[in-house]
């Protein structure tokens, strides 16, 4: 009888011996096959999540295809199978292999593109491939009120690109803010709307090496020409061309051209145009003349609203607070946001972790810098008196009644913990002993990891003194 499990660990064996342990064991180690056809010679391997899918066949596909051929045969079929929602069984989905990169060639509408060469010799105007990335979309764009304008102005822009009333479009703001997402986004869609249109997304540093390849090759007039043949030029960071004379004057006639032909041109630099030092005046002047929009550092609506969308996209069921927590603590980019999911994910999917406010703590300070407001003993007692709908006198009182000792108690464990208060000085803030305040905080831990009930309170509390 045919052992599909055994047969995958010996798929196993070999991608081992070609991958670093941290990675076959971050990667691998947690995949299990849980069926085979062997009339059709298709086999099943249950991943954790479509996370680790979209992972696998990024970035270590050729390796899974080889060891799959090598043990299954050549004509061997791979499908995946995971929950969207983690530990639902009833939501799982199965998937084929190259599912994902049919799906994505057919959200951009492209057959068989040609890969954007300005050095190629071009007598018709064949299609090229734009360079995009298709789940950049404006559907997976969170918006909130901290971005409301430029995502308007692009969604316009690629809904209707006849209207040249936004052209050039300047898009500016800090790292991580999600700049590039919302160039391809309008990429994506006007792809999606116009398959035969030359959209190109290329960001400044390639346009800076294409422009030196093509000085050394005496190819100059083939490297415009090919940019000037383009519909719709999404240019990123363009800060990257301060102090190249060369390639500013080069982008300048390109530039000129586009715009005189009714060409739409976006582009996005970390500053506003006014402010970009090493930048000749009349490039500058252009970048003017459309329309310029910030995209500010996300706000809570829209941190909210992206920890929400991930968690569902990863299959994870995290709680509200804990939710809330993260999007209280990370506020400088979207990137830092995704970064600390993606940690969260590790912990949940390899380690079987529990996501909760302290898993989700521990993780921000290993990724960012916590930001949160200077607790004081006085913030402690009047949050936790509320949460249990005391008097904060009664806190410090010297009454006995277990409801009060109890939330005295937390007070003293949340002090020393979220505070960073010493025992002595909690002790004084109650006239109560240093020994007390120990015995306090043992007793708390005890009852939260018996009492999950308990525990939730705790986490509620704690959120609270976050924000």
């Amino acid at each position: 009888m045919f052992n599909v499990a055994q047969q995958w660990n010996r798929c196993l064996d070999v991608i081992k011996a070609n991958l670093p342990a941290e990675q076959f064991n971050a990667w691998f180690a947690p995949i299990v096959a849980v069926d085979y056809d062997q009339e059709n010679n298709h086999v099943t391997l249950k991943v954790p999540s479509e996370f680790y899918r979209e992972k696998i066949e990024g970035h270590y596909l050729n390796i899974l295809s080889l060891a799959l051929k090598k043990v299954f045969g050549e004509n061997v079929k791979l499908f995946y199978k995971y929950n969207v929602v983690r530990g639902d069984e009833t939501s799982s989905v199965k998937q084929q292999e190259d599912n994902s990169s049919i799906r994505l060639k057919q959200e951009l509408k492209i057959r068989n593109p040609r890969v954007a060469n300005p050095f190629e010799r071009q007598d018709t105007l064949d299609d090229i491939d734009p360079q995009l990335n298709p789940r950049y979309t404006f559907e997976n764009y969170c918006g909130s009120m901290s971005n409301r304008l430029a995502v308007s102005v692009a969604n316009a822009i690629a809904t209707h690109p006849e209207v040249k009333t936004y052209n050039p479009f300047f898009i500016f703001g800090s790292t991580g803010v999600g700049k590039t997402h919302l160039l391809q986004a309008v990429g994506v869609k006007l792809k999606e709307n116009n398959p035969r249109m030359r959209v190109l997304y290329v960001t400044a540093r390639v346009f800076e090496n294409q422009y030196t390849t093509a000085v050394l090759q005496k190819k100059v007039n083939d490297f415009i020409n090919f940019y000037q043949s383009i519909d719709v030029l999404l240019l990123d960071d363009i800060q990257e061309f301060a102090g190249k004379p060369g390639t500013q004057n080069t982008f300048f006639h390109i530039f000129n051209h586009l715009h005189q032909h009714q060409r739409q041109l976006i582009m996005s630099s970390d500053c506003r145009p006014s402010d970009l030092d090493g930048m000749v005046p009349r490039l500058i002047s252009r970048f003017k003349w459309g329309m310029t929009v910030e995209l500010e550092k996300p706000d809570y609506e829209l941190r909210r609203k992206f920890l929400a969308m991930k968690s569902v996209q990863d299959g994870l069921n995290i709680d509200d607070e804990v939710l809330d927590f993260i999007a209280s603590n990370v506020t400088e980019s979207v990137r830092e946001l995704e970064g600390v999911m993606v940690a969260l994910l590790a912990h949940a999917t390899m380690l079987e972790q529990e996501i909760t406010i302290d898993l989700a703590r521990s993780v921000i300070g290993n990724t960012v810098k916590v930001s949160q407001r200077q607790l004081t003993f006085e913030m402690i007692a009047e949050t936790v008196a509320k949460y249990y709908n005391l008097s904060t006198d009664l806190i410090y009182g010297k009454s006995r009644k277990r409801e009060i000792s109890d939330a005295r108690q937390l007070v003293m464990y949340l002090a020393k913990k979220e505070a960073q208060m010493s025992s002595p000085s909690i002790g004084a803030k109650l006239d109560r002993t240093h020994a007390t305040v120990l015995h306090a905080c043992i007793q708390i831990k005890q009852r939260m990891d018996i009492e999950k009930d308990f525990s939730r309170e705790v986490q509620d509390i704690t959120a609270s003194l976050m924000q």
